[in-house]
């Protein structure tokens, strides 16, 4: 099995896997890194968002072969000390009800508030929008999204 040397959350990481494993497992099978979450495994649900490069992608469909290069950050490296402006307001507004989709939503939007720091609504909701949430927290997300881009 090929050797990958991985640069996540500031930190270089060495592991083996087969060149066509989703980053999503090594990430939580051989890395330990157990915030990014499985969720359908095909893409649509979000909920295994991290940064690659600073864009927000879904870890299921990448393979690790792609991303030897990279800057990957997961939900573990947002925020050393847990106070990104997103996870303040995601707290405030008291998002989380059982909190499973929860890393992905936060990641999905700590991407736009990088490339937008003051979005409109349309522009949250529609990158938003492939982010799902079993519980229907989209209210809250939206408005925590908003008071994170005030602070």
């Amino acid at each position: 099995m090929p050797a990958y040397n991985l640069k996540i959350n500031g930190k270089e990481y060495q592991t083996e896997a087969a060149p066509d494993t989703p980053l999503l497992w090594v990430l939580r099978d051989n890395l330990r890194l157990s915030g990014t979450k499985f969720g359908c495994g095909i893409g649509q649900c979000g909920a295994c968002t991290v940064h690659i490069d600073g864009n927000a992608v879904r870890s299921c469909l990448l393979p690790v072969s792609a991303v030897q290069s990279s800057k990957i950050t997961t939900i573990e490296g947002l925020s050393e000390t847990g106070d990104h402006p997103l996870q303040k307001a995601w707290e405030e507004v008291d998002v989380p009800q059982c909190g499973y989709c929860q890393a992905g939503q936060i990641m999905t939007a700590a991407s736009l508030l990088k490339r937008k720091p003051k979005p409109t609504l349309k522009e949250i909701e529609d990158t938003m929008h492939g982010n799902l949430c079993r519980c229907g927290a989209y209210h809250r997300i939206r408005e925590a999204v908003l008071a994170a881009s005030k602070i």
